[in-house]
């Protein structure tokens, strides 16, 4: 028997998709209740008709909503891009979500042609270590660290790629 990959199929998001956000969220076991709020604010803002402030995409694995990934324009930047979310639910983790859908939102700003940078802030916690491997593997560097940022000893990493060139 021929063991075939499955690829994940990148879909738009909508209003609907938000209680499977939130499951997936909360099912990664790192981001507090308050963050996993956050969340929620930004995807029912991207949700708003005539937005331009956030861009979602999600991925689906066996017909089901598996991952998601949101990013947006940093303000007072020139060409200077946020992804402020990507979150993969565990039992998917390892399938080529997380990179596919990285890939999709850069290529989705190269497009435009008006991104010249994106940049990623995540948790210096020893849980999150397998984030940032994930983010160095696709090219982001570790462009700074603030201690203490999100809470003591939770220090905030801040990761860059350039989009050009």
């Amino acid at each position: 028997m021929t063991n075939i990959a499955l690829r994940p199929l990148l879909r738009a998001l909508t209003a609907a998709d938000r209680g499977r956000i939130e499951a997936i969220t909360r099912a990664t076991g790192v981001f507090r209740d308050e963050e996993v709020a956050v969340a929620l604010e930004v995807f029912d803002a991207f949700c708003r008709p005539g937005q331009t402030d956030y861009y979602t995409l999600g991925a689906e694995l066996h017909g089901r909503l598996a991952g998601w990934i949101c990013w947006g324009a940093t303000p007072c930047t020139e060409g200077t891009w946020d992804l402020y979310w990507l979150a993969v639910d565990p039992a998917a983790q390892g399938s080529g979500i997380g990179s596919a859908l990285t890939d999709a939102m850069e290529a989705e700003l190269r497009a435009t042609g008006r991104a010249r940078l994106v940049v990623i802030d995540t948790s210096g916690r020893p849980d999150y270590a397998p984030t940032r491997a994930f983010y160095q593997a696709r090219g982001y560097a570790i462009a700074g660290v603030v201690p203490d940022f999100y809470a003591p000893g939770d220090d905030q990493v801040i990761f860059a790629k350039g989009l050009t060139g």
